[in-house]
């Protein structure tokens, strides 16, 4: 049977079903409400922990900012009371800064200028690295580079004073030597003089007879002719040797040597052996100096050579330099005389000036070489002769 319209069952069922679709909505509501008072608590509590942290952080930032700042007032008070002058560069070369020295050293108008401007204008090169002239005063000159920016720091102090007295201590010291050299060459003329004297004051004995007279008056001569070489030594000692523009093959020179010498080497019964390990090696310099110096050398070695010995002269290329050694065979030099065989006037030889090794020293130091002193091979002496060498080759290309 049909059911009628006005049946209550029939009008309460979609109310229902309705009040329970909203009873879950409210119940949904409920619960992402309780989900995001949860969440907004969770979040409040990480503000806070947030806020906490941030505040640690802003103290201890404001401690590193003040200890910063302390420590850059720090630096500028250092800076200012600094006596030598500080120049800070940027990566183009510009002046970002300078301290009151740099001012006073290279001016007032500084910030902003090219260094290298300022540098060509107030500063002149000397001869030696590192220092400067600026007006009347000396200065030395060092940078460090700043990696974090790019520039450099310029460090420069001024070193008159320290400049003039280290001058006035080397002229102490030149007058020192002068003064050593003039006692030791006296005693070294007053021996051969007082021979001469003596030999001459027999001379004048009547009764001397011819032979007798012709004895003394070679001594004579041969104690003058010693006077004359000391002299002529001192001479050349106190002269120096100039370099000159000579061009000698080192094959040239060790043949000059070797027949210069051969008499006096056959006199006293000794062999001269050449090993030239660099036949194309070519000096250039002072060709009368060189040769003096190397025939010095070897006249040493022959007065501590025995008859039957031998004498080698060796050079080798090393590098840009050549190196020329005197070897001899004789008894060697003690070591506590190896740092006084150059000093002037020094000598273990009665009819010796003592001035040879010096001589030989200077032509050396003059070619921009040196000479030094070492033990030989067993027993013996070697002198080694450095000097900066240049092909054949190059020297043709350059004349």
């Amino acid at each position: 049977m049909p059911v009628s319209a006005l049946d209550p069952a029939a009008s309460t069922a979609p109310t229902d079903a309705k009040a329970i679709e909203l009873q879950r909505a409210f119940d949904l509501f409920n619960q992402v409400s309780a989900e995001l008072t949860q969440a907004y608590a969770a979040l409040q509590q990480k503000v806070a922990s947030l806020t906490g942290e941030l505040a640690v952080a802003n103290g201890e930032l404001r401690r590193q900012y003040e200890e910063k700042e302390a420590l850059s007032e720090r630096l500028g008070l250092l800076l200012n009371a600094l006596p030598a002058g500080v120049v800070v560069l940027d990566g183009s070369g510009r002046i970002t800064e300078v301290n009151p020295a740099a001012r006073q050293l290279l001016g007032e108008q500084l910030v902003g200028e090219h260094w290298g401007d300022v540098a060509k204008a107030q500063l002149e090169p000397t001869i030696t690295l590192g220092e400067w002239q600026s007006g009347g005063r000396r200065l030395s000159l060092a940078e460090s580079s700043l990696d974090s920016a790019g520039g450099k720091l310029l460090l420069l102090h001024d070193i008159s004073h320290a400049h003039q007295m280290k001058a006035e201590l080397e002229r102490n010291q030149r007058l020192a030597a002068m003064g050593e050299m003039a006692a030791a060459l006296a005693h070294q003329l007053r021996t051969p003089l007082a021979t001469a004297l003596l030999y001459a004051g027999n001379l004048t004995q009547p009764q001397l007879v011819e032979e007798a007279r012709r004895r003394f008056a070679d001594k004579v001569v041969s104690q003058l002719r010693r006077l004359e070489r000391l002299i002529q030594d001192v001479l050349l000692f106190a002269k120096g040797e100039s370099i000159g523009r000579d061009v000698i093959p080192v094959s040239e020179l060790f043949t000059e040597v070797s027949q210069t010498l051969e008499p006096l080497l056959k006199e006293h019964g000794v062999r001269l052996e050449l090993d030239n390990r660099c036949p194309e090696a070519v000096l250039v310099g002072g060709r009368k100096p060189l040769f003096g110096a190397l025939v010095s050398l070897l006249e040493n070695a022959l007065q501590v050579s025995t008859p039957g010995g031998s004498i080698q002269l060796l050079a080798w290329r090393n590098e840009d330099q050549i190196e020329v050694a005197v070897v001899d065979e004789g008894p060697g030099i003690p070591e506590e005389m190896r740092s006084r065989i150059f000093e002037p006037f020094f000598t273990t030889r009665s009819q010796g000036t003592g001035l040879g090794l010096p001589i030989a020293l200077g032509v050396a130091r003059a070619h921009g070489g040196s000479l030094e002193v070492a033990p030989g091979q067993g027993r013996g002496a070697r002198f080694v002769l450095t000097l900066p060498v240049q092909s054949r080759l190059t020297e043709e290309s350059g004349s």
